[in-house]
C-alpha cells in the first residue's frame, strides 16, 4: 500500500507518512509495518492539534475515513451498537439514542463546538481517552463494551478496563477500535450535569445519573463522573447511598456527600481539588433532582 510523505517547511507538524486504506485489515497492516510508530486518525479533532503542537510525532498517520462500514447506530435490542466512525453530530441528532440512551443524547450538546462535532467520531474520542471528555465517561457509565481489532484478531474490552490513565488506553499499538456497544439502561429517571469555564470547553466536573424506582423508592442506581480523576469513573459507593432512599432533602444531601467522598480530583490552574469536590457534589444534587422529576413526569 503506497503512502504519501507529508513534509513542508511551512507545516506545523513534524514529518510523517500518511495512508488512507480502504479496509480495516489494510489499516491494521499499515500499523504493524509502522512498528509502534503509527497513529490512527478517525476524524482528527484530537490528533491534529497534537501534531500541530508537535506533542505527537508519529512516523505514520493511518486515516480511517475511507474504510466503509464503520459509521452506524444499530439497535440490537438490549444494546445499541455504534460504529467507530460515527460522528458526534449523528449521536446528537439520533432519535434512537434519544429514546434508548437519553443520557448520551443529552450529553452530546456539551461536546466541544458544532464544527468539532461535525468531524469528531466516537471511536476517535474513546481512543484518545481524555479524562474530561464526555464519550469515555458515557462508556464507563453505561458499562459499554469496546470492540477492537488487531493482527491477532478481535477482542471485546469492558469500558472500565479500557481506560488506564489520562490519554492512555489498554489498546495495543496495532489495534483499532471499530465498534462500541452500549447496554440500554432500564431506568425511569436520569440526569446529566456538567460545568466548564466556557461552553464547549472540557469539563471541570461532570456527573451522569440514572435511577430505577418502585413505589417512590430507588431500587437501583448508576453514577458516572469525569473531570475528577485521570480516567472516567463509576462511583459505586455513591450508587449504594441512593438505594432504598426516597425523594427527600436528607437523602439528596447524603448522596452529594457520598459523591464528594468518592473522588479526589487533582488541583490545576482551573481550580483546586476542594473546589472540584464541592462542585461535583452540587452537580450530584442537581442531577438527582432532575432524575426524580423524570420519574413522575415533571421533566422531559
Amino acid at each position: 500500500m503506497a503512502s504519501n510523505t507529508i513534509e513542508s517547511e511551512a507545516m506545523k507538524p513534524a514529518r510523517f507518512d500518511y495512508v488512507a486504506p480502504t479496509t480495516l485489515d489494510a489499516a491494521i497492516k499499515a500499523l504493524v509495518a509502522a512498528n509502534g510508530e503509527g497513529k490512527v486518525m478517525a476524524g482528527g479533532q484530537s490528533l491534529m492539534p497534537l501534531l500541530n503542537l508537535r506533542l505527537s510525532r508519529p512516523a505514520l498517520v493511518v486515516d480511517l475515513m475511507k474504510v466503509p462500514g464503520l459509521s452506524f447506530i444499530e439497535d440490537r435490542g438490549k444494546t445499541i451498537a455504534i460504529g467507530a466512525l460515527t460522528r458526534h453530530v449523528e449521536l446528537e441528532q439520533s432519535e434512537l439514542l434519544a429514546r434508548k440512551l437519553p443520557v448520551m443524547s443529552a450529553a452530546m450538546r456539551y461536546v466541544a463546538h458544532l464544527a468539532i462535532r461535525n468531524r469528531g467520531t466516537i471511536g476517535g474520542s474513546i481512543s484518545h481517552a481524555d479524562p474530561a471528555a464526555e464519550l469515555p465517561m458515557l462508556a464507563v457509565f453505561h458499562g459499554a463494551t469496546i470492540r477492537a481489532r488487531g493482527p491477532n484478531g478481535a477482542r471485546a474490552i469492558p469500558a472500565e478496563e479500557f481506560f488506564v490513565a489520562a490519554l492512555t488506553t489498554c489498546l495495543e499499538a496495532e489495534e483499532i477500535v471499530y465498534e462500541v456497544e452500549f447496554p440500554v439502561l432500564h431506568s425511569v429517571g436520569w440526569g446529566f450535569e456538567e460545568v466548564s469555564r466556557r461552553f464547549g470547553d472540557f469539563a471541570l466536573a461532570c456527573i451522569a445519573l440514572s435511577i430505577e424506582c418502585r413505589e417512590g423508592v430507588i431500587g437501583a442506581a448508576r453514577v458516572g463522573a469525569m473531570g475528577i480523576d485521570d480516567t472516567p469513573r463509576r462511583l459505586r459507593d455513591a450508587e449504594a447511598a441512593l438505594v432504598n432512599t426516597r425523594r427527600e432533602a436528607a437523602a439528596s444531601a447524603r448522596f452529594a456527600e457520598a459523591v464528594r467522598n468518592s473522588v479526589s480530583p487533582p488541583s490545576d490552574l482551573h481550580g483546586s481539588s476542594e473546589y472540584r469536590r464541592s462542585l461535583i457534589g452540587a452537580l450530584a444534587q442537581r442531577a438527582l433532582a432532575t432524575a426524580w422529576a423524570r420519574t413522575v413526569g415533571e421533566a422531559t
